[in-house]
């Protein structure tokens, strides 16, 4: 736990009005996901998986599922089958999750950092995270700029057909952000943006859970906007739920996600 001072010496690029003291864990990191799903990917082939991109369509029926369905007609046979679909389960399977998973529009920003400068870089500059601003980034890793999004539910969106593109009040509200909380990259331009999404649940916790008319199809998402830096620890636990290994998790049933979004689970 580091006081105001302490702070205020250590990162003198960053502004700390209104904090009092701050948490600091040298024990913590970044997870590149690009990096790591290449990883996942090449590992997985290498162990004999096949990689297939295809547009499924939603199984039907309440009956054990032998094969999917491609839209080019293509069939998949399997023993279980799991849908880990992210913002597109309650599109899959409509009547059943449509209610219950909420897709939201999250947008992120990135600033380029002075020429040379290496505060906003790491291992200077840490991933940060203001909590009453509700506001998180990442130093400039990859040459990519400063990163920064905020935490607060966006808005509800379809992912077929939102916008990805930033909107204009988020391109106003993170030049003022940036101004305000790192005043040397006061008017830096924004080099990229990004329009992501989270698939929240009502109480902010995973669904993992075996779908309750087809035995043998389990439902996996609900990442709340933290499915990503969970993915080994989720993986192992569906892979045992499904293998029958272990118990279930009731925080993770899909009795316990309701119609009803608690928006302040973040």
């Amino acid at each position: 736990m580091l006081e105001l001072a302490t702070l205020e010496g250590r990162y003198p690029q960053m502004s700390f009005a209104g904090v009092s003291r701050g948490l600091l864990e040298p024990e913590s990191g970044v997870l590149l996901a690009r990096r790591a799903v290449a990883s996942v990917l090449e590992e997985a082939t290498w162990r004999r998986a096949r990689f297939l991109i295809a547009h499924v369509l939603p199984p039907q029926g309440d009956k054990p599922l032998h094969y999917i369905e491609a839209a080019n007609g293509e069939r998949f046979s399997a023993g279980q089958f799991v849908f880990a679909c992210g913002a597109w389960l309650g599109r899959v399977f409509p009547e059943l999750l449509g209610p219950r998973i909420f897709p939201t529009r999250q947008e992120v920003f990135f600033f380029a950092s002075p020429p040379g400068d290496a505060r906003f870089s790491p291992p200077t500059l840490p991933t940060w995270f203001f909590q009453a601003d509700d506001v998180y980034g990442m130093p400039d890793i990859e040459a990519r700029g400063l990163k920064l999004a905020c935490d607060i539910h966006g808005e509800q969106v379809d992912p077929d057909t939102q916008s990805r593109l930033a909107s204009p009040e988020g391109t106003a509200w993170a030049p003022e952000y940036v101004a305000r909380r790192f005043p040397a990259l006061k008017d830096a331009p924004i080099v990229e943006t990004r329009v992501c999404q989270y698939e929240n649940t009502s109480n902010g916790d995973f669904l993992i859970d075996c779908h309750p008319d087809i035995p043998n199809v389990w439902l996996a998402g609900g990442g709340s906007g933290h499915g990503f830096k969970h993915g080994p620890a989720f993986g192992e636990y569906l892979a045992g739920r499904l293998c029958g290994e272990l118990p279930e998790e009731p925080r993770f049933s899909l009795a316990s996600k309701a119609t009803q979004q608690n928006r302040t689970v973040y």
